[in-house]
């Protein structure tokens, strides 16, 4: 691109001015789309931290039990006091044989990296690196400047490409360069816009490509929203709050990566009180949710409009019923 645009500027823009602001806008663009790219591709992922991992004696005690309700019980013994809402299918506690650790909400196995990845995406063969927690906004990023580094080169490229096929152009090597430049960025600027879209909603619903696929399971129901917590927050759980720092590719994405808040949650019975002041309720339906203390670095995305509600025992006892959702194991990617 670059030696193909460089010979299209020196040769059909005669005007010096034109051809300045040309240049230094398209050095913009591509700084900004390699750097992105740069760091998308060599931003490791991040992997949950060692309260997720079991500590010895819980891995020979689960390896010890039969599959089901004892090893299930040796699980939820590991996580509880960290920061989990989702669970299997089956509602099981969500575990990592290959790993060896209870997997924090929205954490996936990458069976390329071999890795839990926190709030995995995707794998991506276009960076050869996993797109999650720490590199999802590089990757955001790195779609836009794209995108716009490809239309900013078909439409400074048009009215030449137009002047190709009126032949008025003259007999020049630079024929074949505008044909080649405009086709190039017309066609990539078609994939990106639509890839940059969806991603875009994504980040507006708080949702992960895998999430879009398979809603997150909660203690008691699927809710495939259950992460979101309206536009502006989405926008500033990825991007941050200082937004100085938005269209830059440094990290400033919010929290941890291992603990999430969510829309609503409900009071747990099994589990001990959150701190107080949290309480409200909905006004269509109760979502349940174990309740459990989140980070303080995500904790603040709640303050303006608190989102805990409190339901008793006896009332939780009545919706579960005598069932026991979580009796088998399940290992899920």
């Amino acid at each position: 691109f670059y030696s193909f645009l460089f010979s299209h500027f020196s040769v059909t823009m005669t005007n010096i001015g034109e051809k300045v602001v040309c240049l230094v806008a398209y050095h913009i663009f591509f700084m900004l789309f390699v750097w992105s790219y740069w760091k998308t591709i060599f931003t490791l992922p991040m992997n949950p931290s060692k309260e997720f991992h079991l500590s010895y004696s819980d891995k020979e005690s689960l390896e010890r039990e039969p599959r089901g309700e004892s090893q299930q019980e040796v699980l939820r013994r590991a996580a509880k006091d960290l920061p989990i809402y989702t669970r299997t299918m089956s509602g099981a506690i969500r575990y990592c044989d290959r790993c060896h650790l209870v997997k924090p909400d929205r954490c996936h196995h990458c069976s390329v990296c071999d890795k839990c990845i926190l709030k995995m995406d995707h794998h991506c063969p276009w960076v050869n690196n996993c797109v999650g927690f720490s590199n999802y906004k590089f990757f955001l990023l790195f779609l836009a400047y794209s995108l716009l580094y490809c239309l900013f080169i078909a439409a400074t490229d048009l009215q030449y490409f137009i002047k190709f096929w009126t032949n008025g152009l003259p007999d020049t090597q630079a024929k074949f360069h505008i044909m080649f430049l405009f086709f190039a960025a017309a066609m990539f600027s078609v994939s990106l816009s639509s890839l940059f879209g969806y991603h875009c909603w994504l980040v507006s619903k708080n949702k992960s490509t895998l999430e879009v696929f398979r809603a997150p399971i909660f203690r008691h129901r699927t809710d495939k929203n259950g992460f979101s917590l309206g536009f502006s927050k989405n926008l500033r759980q990825v991007f941050g709050d200082e937004k100085k720092y938005w269209l830059l590719p440094v990290f400033s994405s919010l929290g941890d990566g291992c603990s999430f808040p969510t829309c609503l949650v409900n009071q747990d019975p099994e589990q001990a009180s959150t701190p107080g002041g949290l309480n409200s309720t909905s006004k269509n339906e109760s979502h349940l949710f174990p309740a459990k203390p989140l980070r303080d670095s995500q904790s603040h995305l709640l303050t303006d409009t608190p989102s805990w509600s409190e339901t008793s025992a006896k009332a939780e006892k009545g919706k579960v019923g005598m069932s026991n959702p979580a009796l088998t194991m399940e290992n899920e990617t």
